[in-house]
């Protein structure tokens, strides 16, 4: 018979791993919520238009790493490849728009088509927020600043980099696509195949390229910061200000550009050399024009995703399940209330396993398996006196505890 294995690029997740991943999404509901976002829930399908529109049809997401498919109906379904366009289609189809501003959470399944590597895989899962109708640099700031706590949350600050740039708004953006374009002509040839086929598609991601050839050709790239008009000056001066007044440390990255068609203004990210060359572990921008591209009203917007698999690869060692407590009878004649036992520590909030067969030898043996910190050993003499023997697993001392005391005592 044949055996199955997982499709390239997925994996199944348990025990550690499962763990590392509940702890990162969790912070990301208990900072979010602090911060007043609310959680929103999209389908992990969109009709393909809603990311095509949204995210651009010549970027790398859309041309190449989404899974795209028709159903029995015909018509083109796309699994989502990242957070924010289901979001701001939500938005338009649930008449949100009269609600402004609005703050969202979420945290879920993606799917790309990519080559797998370290923290990276073809269905990952993301955590980010929305804040939708909020066109001051403020919004930016907030954002910025809930993303960082987030991170100190998790617990990895000290390993993370905050880089931020600008991307200006319309007018800005297109004068600097046509300087790119203008630069870039001159080395056409030295480019790689993709950064030619982006040349006159769309410029800036050349300059997020990784194939050394493109490397070189960018340390003289014109900058985008040269290219700002004034009103794109004074709202990153504005963010910049803000970040400075919360204490948030940041690095000025004329360089960072965001690969989605939708960025206007800031962009950034949060950056660690903990996991090689892909080191970014949370990042965003504001995008002005999306409601209005998936056919809403003009809302502005800002937001970030976070990758929970490579945030739960660094602190996969440092999360470590609760210890358990293990219930032991002495013999088959104090089952039942063995059983009795576990089910009350149980309902009192106390994790409680029950081997489900066995003599005591065999019961203590799996307490060591399960790492089980303390033994209820039920049975003897003890019980004849009202009293379990509380059994301490990491140092061997041991002591009767009265029926009446045994979940305080726990």
């Amino acid at each position: 018979m044949k055996s199955y294995q997982p499709v390239r690029g997925t994996r199944d997740l348990f025990g550690d791993e499962i763990l590392a991943h509940r702890f990162v999404t969790d912070a990301m509901r208990q900072v979010a919520s602090v911060y007043g976002y609310g959680e929103i829930v999209t389908p992990v399908f969109e009709f393909t238009e809603v990311f095509a529109r949204g995210m651009g049809e010549v970027t790398d997401v859309v041309s190449k790493e989404m899974y795209v498919f028709n159903d029995r109906g015909g018509d083109s379904l796309a699994l989502r490849p990242e957070g924010t366009a289901g979001v701001a289609r939500a938005l338009v189809s649930n008449g949100m728009a009269q609600n402004l501003p609005l703050k969202f959470y979420y945290a879920g399944p993606m799917f790309r088509y990519e080559r797998p590597q370290k923290g990276r895989y073809r269905q990952f899962t993301q955590a980010g927020v929305e804040l939708l109708g909020v066109d001051s640099p403020n919004g930016d700031v907030e954002v910025i600043a809930l993303a960082d706590a987030f991170l100190r949350k998790v617990g990895i600050k000290g390993l993370i980099t905050l880089e931020i740039n600008s991307l200006g708004d319309m007018e800005s953006r297109e004068n600097y696509k046509k300087a790119l374009v203008s630069y870039f002509e001159k080395y056409e040839d030295s480019l790689s195949e993709d950064s030619r086929r982006r040349l006159r598609l769309n410029p800036l991601r050349i300059l997020d390229s990784k194939e050394e050839c493109d490397k070189k050709i960018n340390e003289n790239a014109p900058l985008m910061r040269d290219y700002l008009n004034d009103a794109s000056k004074a709202f990153f001066d504005a963010v910049l200000r803000g970040l400075d007044t919360l204490g948030i440390a940041y690095k000025v990255n004329s360089k960072l550009v965001r690969g989605l068609d939708y960025y206007r203004h800031t962009v950034f990210e949060f950056i660690t050399d903990e996991l090689g060359a892909q080191g970014t572990v949370l990042a965003g921008g504001r995008y002005d024009d999306l409601v209005h591209e998936l056919g809403g009203p003009k809302v502005s917007g800002i937001g970030f995703a976070s990758g929970v698999d490579r945030l739960a690869l660094l602190l996969k060692e440092r999360i470590k399940p609760a210890r358990p407590v293990a219930v032991v009878p002495l013999n088959s004649e104090f089952d039942d209330a063995a059983l009795k036992l576990t089910e009350e520590l149980r309902s009192k909030g106390i994790s409680a396993d029950l081997g489900f067969s066995g003599n005591m030898g065999k019961r203590m043996k799996r307490a060591n398996k399960i790492n089980a910190a303390k033994a209820v050993i039920v049975g003897g003499d003890e019980y004849a006196r009202g009293a379990y023997t509380l059994k301490n697993l990491d140092d061997g001392a041991q002591k009767e505890v009265l029926f009446a005391d045994i979940c305080k005592e726990l």
